[in-house]
């Protein structure tokens, strides 16, 4: 298929999946700002007053990296994973899947939404933290940016292999739940690894989210608990693997065709 039919059927998936969680911003966009408000409150706010500083820097300002990035992760997972099983729920996915569009433009589109997606509550998850924090700092906006991106992608490839295989809406929600959740929780956005106990720091090791969450806080407040180079590499590395997946997956009708 040429190059101009494919970025035809990129765009509009794309639009799609923009105008979808658009036009329900009050579900989509509302409740990311009011959970991490109450995060800021009292895990800043009152916890934080009794912590006092971490990694060299006042706990609120610590947290902000970590609230944002979780976000991010939540927020593109959710949308492509709900995206995807609804299209597949309909059975007008198979329609897009016998058309002259090829699989990647498919995950590319859906994944563009996802992005979209995090973006946007990116930038509203910190202009709450204004509210909170006097003085938030860039120290390099280009791993900033990179890991953004980055992150968005690999859990909204994460959402889209999720949706294939989900048999019922229910199926959608036992990754965030039983997945997501702790790895996020455990990643180091409320605390330096640091503070573990020796066996515990090294299994963390061991969880991607960590490296997410410090590649992000470095380029805001230029420090980390990993190296940034191992971060940026895990980040790529877990790219190419559900991408990969995901292409698999369609290419072979897993989860759609019977």
């Amino acid at each position: 298929m040429s190059s101009g039919y494919n970025y035809t059927a990129l765009k509009t998936i794309w639009i799609k999946e923009c105008t979808r969680f658009l036009r329900i911003w009050v579900q989509t966009l509302v409740p990311p700002a009011i959970t991490m408000t109450l995060y800021f409150v009292i895990f800043g706010s009152i916890v934080g007053e009794r912590i006092g500083e971490m990694g060299g820097r006042p706990y609120m300002e610590f947290i902000v990296p970590g609230l944002i990035m979780m976000s991010i992760i939540t927020n593109s997972y959710s949308n492509v994973a709900s995206s995807f099983f609804s299209a597949k729920f309909q059975r007008n996915i198979e329609e897009m899947l016998v058309a002259p569009v090829s699989t990647s433009v498919i995950i590319v589109g859906y994944v563009g939404g996802g992005l979209a997606r995090a973006l946007i509550v990116a930038v509203i998850v910190t202009l709450v933290s204004f509210l909170f924090v006097e003085n938030v700092q860039i120290h390099h906006a280009g791993i900033l940016l990179l890991t953004v991106i980055l992150t968005s992608t690999l859990f909204s490839l994460g959402g889209l292999v999720n949706a294939v295989f989900a048999k019922t809406f229910d199926d959608i929600s036992i990754v965030p739940t039983f997945v997501l959740t702790p790895l996020t929780y455990l990643g180091g956005v409320f605390f330096s690894i640091g503070l573990l106990p020796g066996i515990w720091e090294s299994v963390a090791q061991f969880n991607p989210v960590l490296y997410m969450v410090n590649a992000f806080r470095y380029g805001f407040l230029g420090i980390s608990d990993v190296n940034i180079t191992l971060a940026m590499g895990v980040i790529v590395g877990f790219n190419v693997l559900f991408f990969v997946t995901a292409y698999t997956l369609l290419q072979r009708g897993t989860g759609i065709r019977s």
